[in-house]
């Protein structure tokens, strides 16, 4: 059995254009304008983030995207919440949106925690090599 592929790139995006739509359904008004410019802003940004870590030029780089993609995917999910709580009437559709938005910050909260550990034991074995 083949292993599936996961495209993060794909998967941002997928989830920046199901949020737009989201937001496109949503009735305007003093409260849910700013509430939805903010999210449309935090959710656009987590995949074009991820874009600019896919071609980082350096592995401090990638990491430092990388920890910008897990805070946009964060603050999603807060500005999700303010709109549940704004429009009662898309409280399940923020939810299930909230689901993906939590699962990207894991997602990307994993490859913080790796390229750490990656970059720590290179800095342990580059510092090994000049000792000796």
């Amino acid at each position: 059995m083949k292993t599936p592929t996961y495209d993060l790139e794909e998967r941002t995006a997928t989830f920046g254009e199901a949020v737009i739509e989201f937001c496109l359904e949503l009735p305007n008004s003093a409260v849910n304008t700013p509430l939805i410019n903010q999210l449309v802003r935090a959710v656009t940004s987590v995949g074009a983030i991820y874009c600019e870590a896919d071609d980082a030029e350096s592995k401090k780089d990638f990491r430092h995207k990388i920890g910008l993609c897990r805070k946009e995917a964060r603050e999603t999910k807060y500005w999700l919440r303010m709109i549940a709580k704004a429009v009662a009437a898309k409280k399940t559709a923020a939810r299930l949106l909230w689901g993906e938005a939590k699962e990207l910050h894991l997602i990307f909260l994993a490859i913080v925690r790796t390229t750490d550990r990656n970059l720590r034991a290179a800095q342990a074995a580059s510092s090994s090599d000049i000792s000796h």
